[in-house]
């Protein structure tokens, strides 16, 4: 079976190519708009977005989090809106698919909890007539889709880990 082509290339000009096929563009059209919903909500799936910055400590990591949550919050809605306002674009900038970046994270991050995804998740077979096999099919899909933009964003590094050319 051939390899699925690559969705995100770094051009040589320094942008990037999304080579989404039609279908794809469209199950991503409602996502970002399905995780902006419940964001502000106190959905314990959206918690992986804001984890504690001390673990052990809940009292600092409550206060922590009252000072820096609207910022953080503010940044995941960002990503999200970047993302929605290219979604049909076949070029974008570095920053554009940082925030691709961030959005297809965040977004995957919240359907892994509420699937309750764990490193079983991938050793298991799911049937199609599993009540979580779309969910899951789309977990895998977000995963596979976040690598490629990884691996686009890293081919303008040199091995040293620093912006080539740089």
């Amino acid at each position: 079976m051939p390899l699925p082509q690559r969705r995100v290339k770094r051009t040589r000009r320094g942008g990037f190519e999304l080579n989404l096929p039609p279908e794809e563009r469209e199950v991503l059209r409602s996502l970002p708009a399905q995780l902006r919903e419940i964001l502000p909500s106190e959905d314990p799936a959206v918690g992986r977005l804001f984890p504690p910055a001390y673990p052990h400590d809940p009292d600092n990591s409550a206060e922590f989090l009252r000072l820096v949550r609207d910022d953080l919050l503010a940044g995941h809605v960002e990503a999200l809106q970047v993302m929605e306002s290219t979604l049909d674009a076949r070029r974008l900038t570095e920053d554009q698919l940082v925030s691709w970046l961030g959005a297809l994270n965040d977004i995957r991050l919240v359907l892994g909890t509420k699937l309750d995804v764990s490193e079983e998740t991938y050793d298991r077979e799911v049937p199609d007539d599993h009540p979580e096999a779309a969910g899951l099919a789309l977990y895998f899909y977000l995963g596979w889709l976040e690598e490629q933009v990884v691996e686009a964003l890293a081919q303008g590094l040199d091995p040293a880990g620093t912006e080539a050319g740089g």
